[in-house]
């Protein structure tokens, strides 16, 4: 709104649903001796609600698929006695765990094809950037999300342990990644909290790329995040790795 002008200026978006409601709103607020202020009407393509929880709702999936997809697999072959064989070989720690990492993503990225093109068939999402920029980011995500669950697995025998380690890290992620709903009123804390969570970043360039039709350059801030969370993730799980116990 402009304050600079004779009456009030402020614009609405025609095809908006809720613009109404916003028109009258204003109007409540405007004070009686500025009149109701001078209407603009502006052209554009509103962002659905389904539209910004889309991508949420893949980056849960692929959260849940990558953390205990790997972690109880390893934990499993820790207590069968198959790592011990592993052992006696020239593989190295941090070559098996990228090698797991690597062969989940396969897996990963097949079920959130389906899953996008099945979902889209009904909703008919919104997909303002490119395709191949998003299945970027998602596998970047998902090597994020499979190195923390190979990490918390390197050392784990019981699938007990695992299982509550597992959700204490995903749970937070999934409150605060705004995967359902927006932090944008919430304390700082808790928006300072969120920013260490790759969830948070993944989520953020997949909706900057569907809704606001980011390119890849412009998301580098949150795929660069992604990449140094998976190797550090890759790095500690190997040097804490066991291939025993």
């Amino acid at each position: 709104m402009r304050q600079d002008s004779p009456k009030p200026q402020y614009w609405q978006l025609a095809s908006s649903p809720k613009g109404y409601l916003a028109e009258r709103l204003f109007e409540s607020f405007v004070p009686d001796n500025h009149g109701f202020g001078i209407k603009e009407t502006v052209a554009g393509v509103e962002t659905r609600y389904i539209d910004w929880l889309f991508p949420g709702i893949l980056g849960m999936n692929m959260m849940f698929s990558a953390l205990w997809g790997v972690g109880y697999v390893i934990v499993r072959y820790r207590k069968n006695g198959a790592l011990k064989r592993l052992k006696v070989t020239p593989l190295t720690a941090f070559e098996y765990l990228t090698a797991q990492a690597l062969s989940r993503i396969f897996l990963l990225i097949f079920t959130l094809i389906v899953v996008f093109f099945g979902a889209d068939l009904l909703f008919s999402f919104r997909m303002a950037g490119s395709h191949l920029d998003l299945l970027i980011v998602f596998a970047l995500g998902g090597l994020s999300l499979t190195s923390i669950g190979l990490m918390v697995a390197s050392r784990g025998t019981s699938e007990d342990f695992t299982s509550g380690a597992l959700n204490f890290i995903s749970w937070p992620m999934m409150f605060l990644s705004e995967v359902w709903f927006s932090l944008e009123g919430a304390p700082q804390w808790v928006k300072n909290f969120a920013e260490l969570l790759p969830l948070t970043h993944l989520l953020r360039a997949a909706r900057k790329i569907m809704n606001d039709g980011a390119t890849l350059a412009q998301v580098s801030g949150e795929c660069l995040v992604l990449i140094g969370v998976t190797l550090f993730c890759l790095v500690v799980g190997a040097s804490l790795f066991s291939w025993n116990e």
